[in-house]
């Protein structure tokens, strides 16, 4: 995160604890910049010294709205200290060291042969559509989209993101929505996504783009995660789901939900109301249906991250993609979303028919149903725009990118942010 403003015409020098060019995660998933000598680390977070500073600054000015407890991203102290000593021990042990220089992903085939029944099943339904009752076809429409509520307004902006409050009913509808997607579970989404906002691009990242194309769109869901995923999933801390009973419910229950979701529901109705054939239903109303909305959640993570513009944030791999917010419901303005991960919107511009789902989280706002809705002022946008962007939203760039946010109450939101977010939700 860029943290100062350049004093005009004149050239400043790089502040301790600052960033003096591009800071990112090395390897370990840990913060690494070019000041650093060699051996030395920061912290993901802040240093000591800089915690320090922070935790006296939100005592001063706790009106702002910044408190711990709120704090999205957060870590299990127990865990990450076990982590920390397992991690220790290897450094002791060489050859454990070598093996982890030497990781190499493996193929796990039941995933794999899930994917290949997936797709091949998908082009075999698709053809099946040129024969299929033109209800059948209305029906798909409406399953995607309802599915894709789910993964937008649910999975990602809510529970993921925290960037609005649900009621119950809303929660229940969306948990609901969320299981015709069947992509897994609604706290392991989240539980992976916010790992790949705090770590993104690093091998600590679940689909770290940098790995290719095809490994960010769908080869991470049947190859073996790099030990930095796996040891990430177990130190964050997501009490915040967990007390959130819809959630859990879903969770608990993700297996029969799945199969009463997002298949017996989606194949039964064309078959029972409009005598569609049960064999053809089963590969439009499943597999077709299933492969495309996977794909096109996916298409986020890939394109997204590939290709476009980034007017907010040139040092980032996400990027401004129209496409995928075409076809992805809002989700494709990707490089306004990693850089302002709590808005509600996800995006700056567009209207409606490029972000479907944030008139549908408006809608439930008017009828009382969503609350708290989180967003960003054109200010913020501009000043971030300015230091960090592209030139294609604002010409000038003095700084680069330091550290990702992951989502509202991060520690690393700038407190120049964090003072105007406070007023803003006054």
């Amino acid at each position: 995160m860029c943290l100062s403003s350049p004093i005009p015409g004149q050239k400043q020098a790089p502040a301790v604890g600052h960033c003096n060019g591009s800071c990112s995660l090395d390897r370990n998933g840990n913060r690494s910049s070019p000041s650093v000598p060699n051996g030395g680390e920061l912290k993901h977070r802040s240093t000591h010294a800089t915690d320090a500073a922070s935790h006296t600054l939100i005592k001063d000015d706790e009106n702002l709205g910044y408190k711990e407890e709120n704090a999205v991203y957060k870590e299990n102290v127990l865990e990450k200290q076990k982590l920390l000593l397992e991690q220790e021990q290897k450094v002791k042990e060489p050859k454990a060291e070598e093996e982890e220089e030497e990781y190499n992903p493996q193929i796990r085939w039941p995933d794999l042969g899930a994917q290949a029944f997936l797709h091949i099943g998908a082009l075999y339904g698709l053809y099946q559509l040129f024969y299929a009752n033109f209800y059948t076809f209305l029906w798909v429409v409406v399953t995607v989209w309802v599915s894709g509520i789910g993964i937008t307004a649910g999975a990602h902006r809510l529970w993921s993101h925290k960037s609005y409050t649900a009621s119950l009913p809303l929660r229940i509808l969306l948990a609901f929505a969320f299981s015709i997607a069947g992509q897994r579970d609604a706290y392991t989404w989240a539980l992976d996504h916010r790992i790949h906002h705090k770590f993104s691009e690093t091998d600590a990242d679940p689909h770290n783009a940098k790995r290719g194309f095809f490994f960010a769109h769908v080869g991470w869901l049947f190859l073996t995660p790099h030990p930095k995923v796996v040891a990430k999933r177990k130190v964050i801390d997501m009490s915040d789901l967990e007390a959130d009973a819809v959630c859990m419910f879903q969770r608990k229950y993700y297996i029969p939900l799945f199969a009463l979701c997002s298949i017996v529901l989606p194949v039964a109705v064309p078959w029972y109301f409009w005598n569609e054939d049960l064999w053809m239903s089963f590969w439009i109303n499943f597999n077709m249906r299933f492969t495309w909305t996977l794909n096109v959640a996916f298409f986020v993570n890939s394109v997204a991250h590939m290709y476009g513009n980034k007017p907010y944030d040139k040092n980032i791999m996400s990027t401004e993609a129209p496409i995928v917010s075409l076809l992805a419901m809002g989700e494709g303005w990707h490089n306004y979303h990693h850089v302002f991960p709590w808005d509600y919107k996800t995006g700056e511009f567009g209207n409606y028919s490029l972000n479907i789902t944030t008139g549908f989280i408006d809608f439930c706002a008017w009828l009382g149903l969503a609350t708290g809705r989180k967003s960003v002022s054109s200010d913020m946008v501009l000043r971030r725009a300015r230091k960090c962007g592209d030139g294609t939203r604002f010409l000038d760039d003095d700084f680069a990118h330091k550290d990702p946010v992951w989502g509202f109450g991060d520690k690393d939101i700038p407190r120049e942010d964090i003072v105007e977010l406070a007023k803003m939700q006054n």
